[in-house]
């Protein structure tokens, strides 16, 4: 089985590389001939503009385009429309809109050739972690291909058995992927999975602001408590209740640099809170945290103060994702 990747940024290429350590072999492009080269060195086929990719690939082909979303995604999809033949498969693994995986597929399906949306989280760590897949689209292509999505995913030993699961439910999701459902649904989930980290992130960050303050000058002399931010994290990683792989992260940042200095606190945001929230509004669903925690993104661009930092170096720590400027 062989895959062809459009795109080779931060995920890309890493995707690619857990592949090949799997035996899967991928024909690659990006608009970046350095990245094509840099992925050849290492064993994957280069091609030269879409074109190429799908020439080189076998029948029934699989071509996964991992750029960002809007312009990027839509060009590409367009361009191999025309080149794919029926029974082949397109997939967008970078964080689109819903809306337009639904659309994107009727497209492609007029043209008998399938599509898949698959939200893809594990960012810089995916290499060595794998990465958890959220798959939206029709049922035999995500069948077809399973030994790609089982060779991207951590595993069953990435976390221990949940209690109670049935032995007889489905065995993907404990190996970290999931069919979640019909064209739409993969991204759907991976837009609230995001969502979902906004909020985690602004409130560990407003938590970590509270300790960072906790001796100001602005209190009472003797109600001001010195704390050390770093080692509190630190013990958090253990036993706590709030311990988790963002924790960990956050950790590693505090032991780095426990004021964060090299951080503006000016935080970005993708695209997915803002779905989210326009999802909540259009569904009549509370998302009061959802909501703030995107709303202190926003204003975050305004000031810079410890807890931006701290989202910040969260951000880039499993993200590797940059300040804007």
């Amino acid at each position: 089985m062989r895959l062809g990747m459009v795109g080779l940024g931060r995920m890309g290429g890493n995707l690619v590389r857990r592949l090949a350590a799997a035996g899967i072999g991928a024909v690659v492009y990006d608009s970046d001939p350095a990245a094509v080269s840099a992925l050849a060195a290492e064993g994957a086929e280069p091609a030269t503009g879409l074109a190429d990719l799908v020439r080189r690939l076998p029948a029934p082909r699989a071509v996964w385009v991992m750029l960002p979303a809007g312009e990027a995604t839509e060009g590409a999809l367009a361009e191999l429309a025309d080149l794919l033949s029926p029974g082949d498969v397109a997939i967008d693994g970078g964080n689109g809109m819903w809306k337009d995986a639904i659309r994107r597929a009727g497209l492609l399906r007029a043209k008998g050739i399938d599509f898949l949306d698959i939200g893809t989280s594990g960012g810089v760590w995916g290499l060595k972690r794998g990465y958890c897949l959220m798959i939206g689209g029709p049922e035999a292509p995500v069948v077809r291909l399973d030994p790609i999505f089982r060779a991207l995913a951590p595993g069953e030993g990435a976390a221990p058995p949940t209690p109670g699961r049935s032995a007889s439910a489905d065995p993907r999701p404990p190996q970290g992927y999931i069919h979640c459902g019909p064209n739409g649904a993969g991204h759907f989930v991976k837009m609230v999975h995001n969502a979902i980290e906004y909020g985690m992130m602004q409130a560990m960050a407003e938590g970590l602001e509270l300790l960072e303050q906790a001796d100001s000058d602005r209190l009472p002399e003797d109600h001001r408590l010195p704390l050390n931010v770093p080692d509190i994290t630190e013990a958090w990683r253990r036993g706590s209740v709030v311990a988790s792989w963002l924790l960990d992260l956050t950790a590693q940042a505090l032991a780095a640099d426990g004021e964060l200095s090299g951080y503006s606190g000016r935080v970005g945001d993708s695209g997915e809170g803002r779905w989210a929230v326009q999802a909540a509004i259009d569904s009549a669903v509370p998302a009061p945290v959802l909501s703030a925690a995107l709303y202190a993104r926003f204003r975050s661009r305004q000031s810079g103060p410890f807890a931006d930092r701290a989202l910040s170096a969260m951000r880039n720590a499993f993200g590797g994702h940059l300040e804007p400027k």
